[in-house]
This record gives C-alpha cells, sequence and structure tokens, in this order.
C-alpha cells in the first residue's frame, strides 16, 4: 500500500464520534486482496475537537513511528494533514477471545518491555481492546493516541513504564490468576503514587468530560472486528 491515503476504498467504519472518523480501507489497486489498514481522520472532527483530536493523531503518530519494524504494533503508513493511516492488525480483541494460555502473558510482558526499550509507553494498557490475540496466539497492541515517546527519559518515563507493566499484569490476574509469580503480585498490590492520584481525582474528570461532555468513548477495538 502506498504511504498516502488516497485510493483507498472503505470496508469498515470503525468508529465515529466526535473527534473524527477510524476506517477499515483498503488498496483500491489491490482488488480484493489490497493490502488492508486503518486511517483516523481528523478532518471529519467538529471544529472545536479537531485540536485536540490532531494533537492524538499526532502522539500515535509519533509512537508507531519510534516503533518501526516491531512485531505486535500497527506500522505508520502515513501521517499528513490530520490523517493518520496504519497496517492493519488481524486479531481478536482480549475481552472477545479471553486468552488462558500463560504463554500469551508472557509473551504480553515481553512485549511491553520492548516498547519501554524503544521509548514509547502506552499509557493506555488497562483496556482490553487495545489487546489483540493473533491467529498464532500472539499479543498485539493497537490505539496508541495516549502512547508518550519523549526524547529523555526520566522519572516520569520509568513511573508510566511501570503502570503499563501492572496493567498488563491486571489482565493476566484476571484470565489466569494461579500463574502469577511472587513478584508480579508485589507490582499489583503497589501501584504508583501516581496511579493513586489519577484514580481519585484525575479519572473521575477525565471520564465525565470525555462521556459526559465530548460523548466519546475510547475504545477503538471494542467491538466485532470484520477482516480478521
Amino acid at each position: 500500500m502506498k504511504n498516502s491515503s488516497s485510493e483507498l476504498v472503505v470496508q469498515q467504519l470503525m468508529k465515529q464520534d466526535l473527534f473524527g472518523r477510524v476506517e477499515l480501507v483498503r488498496s483500491s489497486t489491490g482488488g480484493q486482496d489490497g493490502d488492508l489498514a486503518v486511517r483516523r481522520d481528523t478532518r471529519a472532527a467538529r471544529w472545536w475537537t479537531r485540536p485536540i483530536a490532531r494533537w492524538l493523531a499526532g502522539r500515535e503518530a509519533r509512537a508507531l513511528a519510534a516503533l518501526e519494524g516491531f512485531d505486535g504494533v500497527p506500522r505508520l503508513l502515513y501521517w499528513q494533514d490530520g490523517v493518520l493511516l496504519r497496517s492493519w492488525l488481524a486479531g481478536r480483541p482480549m475481552q472477545i477471545h479471553r486468552p488462558r494460555d500463560p504463554a500469551y502473558f508472557r509473551a504480553a510482558s515481553r512485549l511491553v518491555r520492548r516498547l519501554h526499550t524503544a521509548g514509547v509507553v502506552h499509557n493506555d494498557l488497562a483496556k482490553e481492546p487495545n489487546w489483540l490475540v493473533t491467529e498464532n496466539e500472539s499479543p498485539a497492541l493497537i490505539d496508541f493516541q495516549l502512547a508518550w515517546a519523549p526524547r529523555r527519559r526520566g522519572m516520569a518515563f520509568r513511573i508510566l513504564a511501570r503502570e503499563d507493566i501492572r496493567h498488563a499484569l491486571k489482565h493476566k490476574r484476571y484470565y489466569c490468576a494461579d500463574q502469577l509469580t511472587a513478584r508480579e503480585k508485589r507490582i499489583l498490590d503497589n501501584p504508583s503514587l501516581l496511579s493513586r492520584a489519577w484514580m481519585r481525582t484525575g479519572k473521575p474528570v477525565y471520564l465525565f468530560i470525555t462521556r459526559r461532555i465530548f460523548g466519546w468513548s475510547d475504545r477503538e477495538g471494542a467491538g466485532d472486528r470484520h477482516f480478521d
């Protein structure tokens, strides 16, 4: 597929809200076998939310660019004029597939740590729709709108990286709690001060603004995923 948003045929509208549209698209030059991709179009956002939509899409673009060549994350194909195009990852959302194999969660932990080694924190791993189970039962991650790829990794990065790990372990605790190690249990039992403050103050405000005012729920993979 060309690194462009032109000559694309919409296969499925995945999400539409105040922040624009997210569509599953296919190259018009590839016929039925054309490459699938996901297009996030912030031009379709309301005028008063468009700056936020572009800021979020820009975060995703920077994170995916930093993860170029990684397995288990989308490839950035195009980012220009408020339109982001990324490769499609086939797989079922975690909450639908419901993985029980400890090997999946071991691989998930390795994937998260590889992100951190590359200088990226996802910041949204608590949401099951952001985790996929691929055909070979491997983990994959989507929706990097809240990801952070700073130039320098300081204390804030380390705190957020630890929260990424803790959120991944929450899913392991839910699906195969008997496989948790003593170290993993300690991590789960000790959220950072930043996380505690967020849960008590920041998250209620975030949910009120995004869901009550904007009517927005950032759950791109929550529904059925066709073309898997």
